[in-house]
């Protein structure tokens, strides 16, 4: 016998958003991170805190890209179902550039300061 699971009639975007934002945000930190290695004058910019480095800036663009991706997504799809599997393979894609991009041996390829 076949069960299907019981749907609480809840729409699924909302979660949805969230999870595509957090894929957003970890390849924003993964871009932000490569200009970092790339650039020093980048690198310079994004000292927001001092005893952290550049790696303030570089997780405080991470969080901005996040937090107004998931804003945007949760306005366009609240309300909506749309296909999870597609959302959540996008996210673990955006996911995977993100930890690349923060992955030493592949950021030292540009490394240029």
């Amino acid at each position: 016998m076949v069960t299907r699971p019981v749907s609480s009639g809840l729409p699924n975007g909302p979660v949805a958003a969230a999870l595509i934002a957090g894929g957003v945000g970890s390849t924003t930190i993964g871009i932000v991170t490569l200009l970092t290695e790339a650039n020093a004058s980048v690198a310079n910019a994004l000292v927001w805190y001092a005893p952290v480095g550049s790696l303030s800036g570089q997780i405080g663009i991470g969080l901005i890209a996040y937090f107004a991706s998931w804003i945007v997504l949760h306005l366009i799809l609240r309300g909506k179902n749309v296909n999870f599997a597609r959302a959540t393979t996008m996210a673990l894609l955006l996911l995977v550039i993100g930890l690349l991009g923060t992955f030493p041996p592949f950021f030292s390829l540009f490394a240029g300061k």
